[in-house]
């Protein structure tokens, strides 16, 4: 679903048809994501009835921030344990 509103904002049936839910269970993954500020939801000015979904920038920021770092800390984690298991030991 990240992937599909990454791409544009979609509907909440095109949504439900690409991902092979069902409406009452697209709604659940939708309130859930809306919920925790992952996405906003629009309703179209000749619409009112139609909902319009779009993946909120914040949070995928935040997202993103944290796996570089967690990376960074893998890195050198790795690399010290790399130089540790590579290092001579004594009377060799």
């Amino acid at each position: 679903m990240v992937d599909l509103l990454r791409e544009r904002p979609l509907r909440a049936g095109e949504l439900a048809a690409a991902m092979g839910l069902s409406a009452p269970a697209m709604s659940r993954h939708l309130r859930a994501l809306r919920a925790n500020g992952l996405v906003e939801e629009s309703h179209p000015e000749f619409d009112a009835r139609v909902r319009v979904y779009r993946l909120r920038p914040e949070p995928m920021a935040h997202l993103k921030a944290w796996l570089e770092e967690t990376e960074r800390l893998w890195t050198r984690q790795l690399a010290a344990f790399k130089a540790h298991v590579e290092r001579p030991t004594e009377g060799s």
